[in-house]
């Protein structure tokens, strides 16, 4: 099915846009829903599943220890506590809801490296995300270089599978939910076009060539939830990102899935 509305988007703000999503009920809207775009700091949460996933919640406890070489710009939380360094439960903390960098780089290092996320989502049914580097250089969002990209589908369905899906135990699942319901980032991006009243549990990326990305689930007010994927770029690499589109994009998602 054709979707001319978010054509029209593209339009409007000179950008490529993807989009995946779909109700409790089987209804879909896709649009380049399994065209590449460069993930950026979506992963965050999904590395935090796969930590959560690979470990007991004990291991939440363990301190990670860190140095000033291992701070990136984006590291608000981690810089505050190089001398101490964070519990791995506070590091979740800061990458899924504060975005910060340095703590996204240490989830993965917590991993075992980008590979080893990549097999966690190949162990999730994934076969089309892959990452490859870490923070910065995965905010590099070149077109046409398929590393630490996803589709729309791919990763929209890796979110269904960790919040609403099974591929957590249930006080992991929580545990993650929260964090992503409680995200500060995004409040101008699938956020601003949901109901009033609606529970909201997201994660956002934003890079080079105008990348702005919101991966959400939505829990509309008295609704079953709706899984809302949106990517896009553009075609500059010092184009500005404009939050509205992925907002007005939402916007049409939930007037036509709800």
């Amino acid at each position: 099915m054709r979707h001319d509305a978010l054509s029209e988007l593209e339009k409007k703000f000179d950008a490529r846009l993807g989009v995946y999503a779909m109700s409790d009920n089987g209804s879909t809207i896709e649009h380049r829903a399994d065209e590449r775009f460069a993930f950026c700091s979506t992963f965050k949460g999904l590395a935090a599943a796969a930590v959560l996933h690979r470990n007991p919640m004990s291991h939440l406890d363990t301190v990670v220890t860190y140095t000033e070489a291992d701070l990136m710009k984006s590291s608000a939380i981690t810089r505050q506590n190089v001398r101490t360094g964070m519990k791995l439960r506070d590091l979740c903390d800061a990458a899924v809801r504060y975005s910060d960098g340095t703590a996204g780089n240490l989830l993965l290092r917590d991993l075992g490296g980008p590979a080893e996320l990549t097999r966690y989502l190949r162990e999730l049914g994934d076969t089309e995300t892959r990452m490859d580097r870490v923070e910065p250089a995965i905010t590099s969002a070149t077109p046409g270089d398929p590393r630490d990209t996803a589709t729309p589908r791919s990763l929209g369905t890796d979110y269904q599978r960790i919040v609403l899906g099974d591929a957590l135990e249930p006080a992991k699942r929580d545990f993650l939910t929260g964090l992503l319901e409680r995200s500060v980032t995004g409040a101008k991006r699938v956020r601003a076009a949901v109901p009033a009243g609606s529970r909201v549990a997201n994660k956002t990326g934003t890079g080079q060539y105008g990348t702005v990305n919101d991966i959400a689930v939505v829990w509309p007010p008295g609704r079953e939830p709706v899984l809302i994927a949106i990517m896009s770029s553009k075609s500059t690499a010092d184009a500005k990102y404009d939050e509205a589109l992925v907002a007005e994009a939402a916007a049409y998602v939930v007037r036509t899935l709800t």
